[in-house]
C-alpha cells in the first residue's frame, strides 16, 4: 500500500499549488486527479481558455473596426472559429502538461481517479488502476461545478454551461445568457464579438452582483454601447429545447427564442461522494467544508481543505493563495490569507478589478471613507493607446487614510490592480501611493492621481 505523508484529493490551482509547496518543504506528497490533464477547472475549461477566446475575439474586432483609425487597413477579414478554438486548445494543452513536468520536478506521485477518504488517514482511488493510500494528512481541493437551475433543462449541447460555451462548433445568432455575473459577461463577450446577438438575463436588477455598483454600473453602459442586451429584474423559470431552437421562460415575460443557452448563475462546491458524510466533516449550509482559519484544518483532525469547496470568494489565485498557506500549516510552520486583499477581475472590455471593500460595504459597516476617482480620459497612455474608457476609484479611511478598497474599469485592470493589492497587504495609505513614483506614460499613473484625488489635489484634472 503507497504511503505518504500528504495525500491531496484534486489538482486545480489550489490542489497542486498545494501539493508543489509540500514536496518543497520536504513532504513526501501524493496527488489524486480524476481527469487526464492536471490543472483542474481553472486550466482545463474555465480561467486559461476563456481568456485565450477574449483575446482571440477581441483581435477580430479591432481588425473588423478599429484597426483603421490607427492608420492600418485590413481588408477582407473573416473569422476561422476552427482555427481559433484550436489555438485555444493549444494554449490549454501547453500549460496541463507544464503542470505535468513540475510533479515529475518535485517528485510528487500522480494517482489517476476519483479521490474518496475511507477513513482518517486513508484514501481511496476509484479508476482503471484502483489503490488504497495511507496518508499522514489529506488535503481536500475538489473545487467546484456549475450552478444548475429550477427548470433549466441542460442537455450539454444548446442549452450548456460555461464548459460548452468555450467549444461552441459555430457562431450561434442569438446567444441567451442565464446570469450576468463574470462567466456570463466573459462568454457573452466573447460570442458577441464574433457576430452572436447575445440576451443577458439576470434575476438581480444590477450586473456583476458583489462588485462595487457605481463600477458595476458603468460597466453595464459600456458593454450595452458594444451591443449586449441587459434585461433585469428577470426571473428565469425554464429552458428547454424545442427542435433546432431553444425557448427560455421568464416569469411575467413572453419567452425568448434563441438559438444556444449559456446557464451561469455561480457554482457549486464540489463535496458529494468523497467520504465527508461517512466522517462527519462538518459543511455550512450551502455545503463548502468549514476550515480552521488559521490552519485549514477541517473538523476531523488531520484532514484539510482549500479552494472553491471551503467558503471564500471562488477564485484560483484565493485557492492557490489556501494552497500555499494549507501546505505550510501541514508542515508545522505559520500560515496566513489576507481576505481583504484578494483581488478580483473580469475579463471584458474595458476589464473590470477590485480589491478590498466596496463603497457599499464601507456605508453598510459605518466605516468613514474618503473616495477619490480618476478617468482614463485624462490619462496620457489611454489616451495614445486609445483606451479611454473607465476610471480607478480608491476608497481610503476617513481618519487614518488607510486604503480600504479599490476599483478600476479600464484597459488593462487586471494588471493594474495588483498594486492595489499589494498596497491594501502592506497597510498602505492613499498619500503613500500618491507620493509613489509612477513611470510615465502609462496606465498605472491613474491609481496615483485616483490617490492624490482622495485628497482633492488631483493634478491632471
Amino acid at each position: 500500500m503507497p504511503q505518504h505523508d500528504l495525500v491531496v484529493i484534486g489538482a486545480g490551482p489550489g490542489g497542486y499549488v498545494a501539493a508543489i509547496r509540500a514536496a518543497q518543504l520536504g513532504l513526501n506528497v501524493g496527488c489524486v486527479e480524476q481527469e487526464g490533464a492536471l490543472g483542474g477547472t481553472c486550466l482545463r475549461i474555465g480561467c486559461i481558455p476563456s481568456k485565450a477566446l477574449l483575446e482571440a475575439s477581441e483581435l477580430y474586432k479591432m481588425a473588423q473596426h478599429h484597426l483603421k483609425e490607427y492608420g492600418v487597413g485590413v481588408d477582407g477579414v473573416k473569422l476561422d472559429l476552427a482555427t481559433m478554438m484550436k489555438r485555444k486548445d493549444s494554449v490549454v494543452t501547453g500549460l496541463t502538461t507544464g503542470i505535468a513536468g513540475l510533479f515529475r520536478k518535485n517528485k510528487i506521485t500522480r494517482y489517476t481517479g476519483k479521490g474518496r477518504i475511507v477513513a482518517p488517514g486513508k484514501v481511496a482511488v476509484e479508476g482503471a488502476e484502483p489503490v488504497e493510500i495511507d496518508a499522514k494528512k489529506i488535503l481536500i481541493a475538489t473545487g467546484s461545478y456549475s450552478a444548475p437551475l429550477k427548470g433549466v433543462e441542460v442537455d450539454g449541447n444548446l442549452i450548456g454551461t460555461s464548459t460548452e460555451a468555450l467549444g461552441f462548433p459555430t457562431v450561434p445568432q442569438h446567444l441567451v445568457v442565464i446570469g450576468a455575473g463574470v462567466i456570463g459577461l466573459e462568454l457573452g463577450c466573447v460570442w458577441s464579438r464574433l457576430g452572436s446577438k447575445v440576451t443577458v438575463l439576470e434575476y438581480l436588477n444590477r450586473i456583476l452582483p458583489g462588485m462595487d455598483t457605481e463600477i458595476a454600473t458603468e460597466a453595464q453602459k459600456t458593454l450595452q454601447k458594444q451591443g449586449l442586451e441587459f434585461r433585469l429584474g428577470v426571473r428565469v423559470t425554464g429552458a428547454r429545447v424545442v427542435g433546432q431552437k431553444c425557448v427560455v421562460e421568464c416569469d411575467g415575460q413572453p419567452p425568448v427564442e434563441c438559438d444556444r443557452v449559456l446557464l451561469a448563475v455561480g457554482r457549486l462546491p464540489n463535496t458529494n461522494e468523497i467520504g465527508l458524510e461517512k466522517l462527519n466533516i462538518a459543511r455550512n449550509q450551502r455545503g463548502f467544508i468549514t476550515v480552521d482559519p488559521h490552519t485549514f484544518e477541517t473538523s476531523v483532525p488531520g484532514i484539510y481543505a482549500v479552494g472553491d469547496c471551503i467558503p471564500g470568494p471562488m477564485l484560483a489565485h484565493k485557492a492557490e493563495d489556501e494552497g500555499v498557506a494549507a501546505a505550510e500549516s501541514i508542515a508545522g510552520k505559520y500560515c496566513h490569507v489576507n481576505y481583504d486583499a484578494i483581488p478580483s477581475v473580469v475579463y471584458t472590455d474595458p476589464e473590470i478589478a477590485s480589491v478590498g471593500k466596496t463603497e457599499e460595504q464601507l456605508k453598510e459597516a459605518g466605516i468613514p471613507y474618503r473616495k477619490g476617482i480618476f478617468p482614463f480620459l485624462a490619462n496620457g497612455r489611454a489616451k495614445a493607446i486609445g483606451r479611454t474608457d473607465g476610471r480607478v476609484k480608491m476608497l481610503a479611511h476617513a481618519e487614518t487614510d488607510r486604503v480600504l478598497g479599490v476599483h478600476i474599469i479600464g484597459a488593462h485592470a487586471g494588471d493594474l490592480i495588483a498594486e492595489a493589492a499589494a498596497a491594501i497587504e502592506f497597510g498602505a495609505s492613499s498619500e503613500d501611493i500618491a507620493r509613489t513614483s509612477h513611470a510615465h506614460p502609462t496606465l498605472a499613473e491613474a491609481i496615483k492621481e485616483a490617490a492624490f484625488a482622495v485628497d482633492g489635489r488631483t493634478i491632471h484634472l
